[in-house]
């Protein structure tokens, strides 16, 4: 789709510069729409603690155990549109690092089952799945987790690096025209009221102002307080998401040797140049705020550390480089991610949870389609 234009460009702003908002801008600024994108880091890192710094890109779209629905569609279109984007941008000198394939371990019978059942629904629909034995498991090198009674391989999804991703879709974004604007957007306001259109104008903590007749927020948790006094009440809770870079023992076998990341009871394991390994997890909470407290965090980072116990030797000799975390948005009493236009030229897309990496191409289409007319506003 980016590669088509748009037959009416607008004027579009985007705020915030995660990967959903990235992916956004440089997909209506490739389609000829005129963007600005909006965020405090302007060409730098997201702030500590922001959604997608603690994802791995993980793209579980095949191993999805539904196969129908709107969640069902939004992975499927998103898994086939990072393909194509990752081709589009390696030409333009912009590569996106890919690691294909995904092993999700089962610690029960139980498990196992339902993932013999999901390469049967899968085979009926094209999509061919792999069911490994423990054997299978247990002559991988280095050994995986302890106490996997056998696996589901999914070979066409993997992990995407988010970092790279981000900066190859703003450095293509900016030639292709996007403006990219560091500053904190501190209101929004209504400019005219129509059935149909009105112009949006945004107040910044510097003290300037920013007009479009188009808005997308993508602000993740700091969406909320900029909708809410416009009338539009969408509370999204904050979910953190934890990683570690681990530096393995010298003469461990090279992770790069499993078919793909492994997922093992809720903690992803990706394998990286060097001899590494990155850990990651989400940490539900019941605090009040959703925040957990520096105690739970620590308690949760230790347990991802050590797999709940199930953590091999190598693994429990490797070597800490780095520890980072981010808070994921989750919408409060409405499925992620929130997709909507709320009134005529104001469009959400956030509280994508868990999976902002993997749903942002199709959350950006739909944007596109939103702002060019084509689809209806339901995904």
């Amino acid at each position: 789709m980016s590669s088509a234009q748009a037959h009416d460009p607008q004027p579009v702003i985007v705020i915030g510069a995660g990967v959903v908002g990235c992916a956004v801008a440089w997909l209506l600024q490739s389609r000829g729409h005129a963007v600005s994108l909006v965020d405090s880091t302007g060409h730098g890192p997201q702030i500590e603690e922001a959604g997608s710094s603690a994802a791995l890109g993980l793209l579980m779209a095949q191993v999805y155990r539904r196969s129908s629905g709107r969640g069902w569609r939004l992975r499927q279109r998103s898994h086939s549109l990072w393909h194509q984007w990752r081709q589009q941008l390696e030409a333009r000198g912009h590569a996106i690092p890919w690691r294909p394939g995904l092993v999700q371990l089962a610690q029960t019978g139980q498990e196992l089952a339902a993932q013999a059942r999901l390469v049967n629904e899968r085979q009926h629909q094209g999509i061919q799945l792999q069911l490994l034995s423990q054997q299978a498991l247990e002559a991988l090198t280095p050994p995986i987790p302890k106490g996997a009674v056998g696996g589901l391989l999914s070979p066409q999804d993997g992990q995407l690096d988010p970092i790279p991703a981000m900066a190859a879709l703003r450095a293509d974004g900016l030639r292709l025209g996007l403006q990219l604007v560091a500053d904190q957007v501190v209101g929004l306001e209504r400019l005219g009221d129509t059935s149909t259109q009105r112009r949006w104008r945004l107040r910044l903590a510097g003290g300037g102002t920013l007009e479009a007749g188009w808005l997308v927020v993508c602000a993740g948790l700091g969406s909320p307080a900029l909708l809410e006094p416009l009338g539009h009440s969408r509370p999204q809770n904050p979910v953190l998401g934890q990683a570690l870079e681990l530096q393995l023992p010298a003469g461990t076998p090279d992770p790069c040797l499993w078919p793909g990341s492994i997922s093992w009871g809720g903690v992803n394991l990706v394998p990286r140049p060097g001899g590494r390994l990155w850990l990651g997890a989400t940490l539900e909470t019941d605090a009040a705020d959703g925040r957990p407290d520096p105690a739970s965090r620590a308690a949760a980072l230790e347990q991802m550390r050590h797999l709940g116990g199930s953590a091999p030797d190598w693994l429990e000799q490797a070597t800490p480089l780095r520890h980072w975390q981010g808070l994921r948005a989750r919408p409060d009493g409405r499925p992620a991610p929130l997709l909507e236009q709320l009134e005529p030229g104001l469009l959400l897309a956030s509280g994508h949870y868990r999976n902002g990496v993997l749903l942002a191409p199709a959350s950006a289409e739909w944007a596109a389609a939103q702002i060019e007319a084509r689809a209806p506003t339901d995904p």
